[in-house]
This record gives structure tokens, C-alpha cells and sequence, in this order.
């Protein structure tokens, strides 16, 4: 049986600031019954940098994909997207980084 992947998919930002760096890890669990080997994750948008796991991830055993999403200069609703490419089966999901931004201008108001 391939790798198969359960956990959470969708994070939820606090309200940030313009100019807020935050930091995210997406847990997962492989519960198939071979390594799962994440060879690349890609976000929809330079202001979001995912971090994957450089080893296998064993059977039973939790993993940890980690994302930054810099805000400066997206003000509004963040709607991020980050593609893992992976050996399990079905594919890995893609996962979500949703929340809001408040410009600098809406901040002096």
C-alpha cells in the first residue's frame, strides 16, 4: 500500500497587520504502509514560503510541513495555496492558508 496522508489541510491567520510575518506548521500523519517522501512544496505566491521535511516520513509517524506568509503588500483577504508533491496515493492534499489583512491605511483610520 503507498503512503497515504491524514491531517489538516486549512489554516486560519489571525486578523494581521500589514507587514505581519507569521509562521504555520501543517502536522500530518503517513498511515499508509511505506515512507512517504515529499519531493516538493510550491505556494501560489512568492509572499508565502513552504518548508518540507527533508527526510521520510516512516508509516505511523507525524510529519510537519512549514510555512511563512509575509503580508507586506497584501492588504484584503489572503487566500494562499501550497502544492505538495509526494509519493502517496491518492496525492498529497493541497493546503490552505486563509485570513485577513488590514492595510496601512485602514490602520491609521
Amino acid at each position: 500500500r503507498y503512503p497515504l496522508v491524514t491531517g489538516v489541510q486549512t489554516c486560519a491567520l489571525p486578523i494581521l497587520k500589514e507587514g505581519d510575518v507569521v509562521e504555520f506548521s501543517y502536522r500530518f500523519k503517513n498511515i499508509g504502509s511505506k515512507p512517504l517522501v515529499i519531493e516538493q512544496a510550491s505556494a501560489s505566491c512568492g509572499c508565502t514560503v513552504p518548508e518540507k521535511p527533508e527526510h521520510a516520513i516512516a508509516p505511523g509517524e507525524m510529519g510537519f510541513i512549514k510555512v511563512k506568509f509575509n503580508s507586506q503588500g497584501r492588504p484584503g483577504e489572503a487566500h494562499k495555496s501550497i502544492t505538495v508533491v509526494s509519493n502517496a496515493r491518492p496525492e498529497f492534499p493541497i493546503l490552505y492558508l486563509k485570513g485577513t489583512v488590514i492595510g496601512k491605511e485602514k490602520e491609521k483610520e
